[in-house]
């Protein structure tokens, strides 16, 4: 089961995305996580993604494409991934159902984790304070959510359309939105 889980940053995805995996025996791709693994490496890639990061920008449309599709491409993990964050453009949705054609793959379950700005800055500060990133500061918080809701508005309305596509209240408690998510896994 391919599940793409989408919301602005703080919404919780990674959670969520966490408990899936484990439902399902699944594979979780964090963008987040594939991008900051590239600046722990230390790589030209990683130099230009802290740059973007840092300036609360989205990394390069063509740069996570290419990172995302080894993990679509990859046999031990295909009809299996939890898209953790991807698809955040409409460009990379595209892509994203191109790489997934090429490789005889489909989404079948689609989560957009709604959450208003004020919930998302709550969380984010008690996020920096417990995991200590370097992305979570509030002028930081601010740009990425304002650039969220810019780019992911297209994305929204590309998949809204989509008869497996899950609206959720992202500000409910974390296990509510577990016991949502949970009704359409059927697990």
């Amino acid at each position: 089961m391919n599940i793409i889980l989408f919301g602005p940053p703080g919404a919780g995805k990674g959670t969520q995305a966490k408990n899936i995996v484990k439902k399902i025996n699944g594979f979780q791709i964090s963008t987040g996580d594939i991008l900051r693994d590239e600046i722990k490496k230390d790589t030209e890639i990683g130099k230009r993604i802290i740059n973007d990061m840092n300036d609360g920008k989205f990394v390069s449309d063509h740069i996570v494409n290419e990172l995302i599709k080894n993990y679509i491409f990859d046999p031990l993990k295909k009809g299996n991934i939890i898209f953790d964050g991807y698809p955040r453009t409409l460009s990379q949705a595209k892509s994203l159902d191109l790489l997934l054609d090429e490789s005889n793959q489909k989404i079948d379950l689609i989560f957009f984790l709604n959450v208003n700005k004020d919930v998302i800055i709550e969380r984010i500060k008690k996020r920096k304070i417990l995991e200590n990133r370097s992305d979570d500061n509030l002028d930081t918080i601010l740009k990425r959510y304002e650039t969220y809701m810019e780019t992911t508005k297209p994305v929204l309305d590309f998949y809204s359309k989509n008869s497996n596509f899950k609206e959720i209240d992202g500000s409910l408690e974390i296990d509510q939105i577990t016991s949502k998510i949970d009704t359409f896994l059927n697990v």
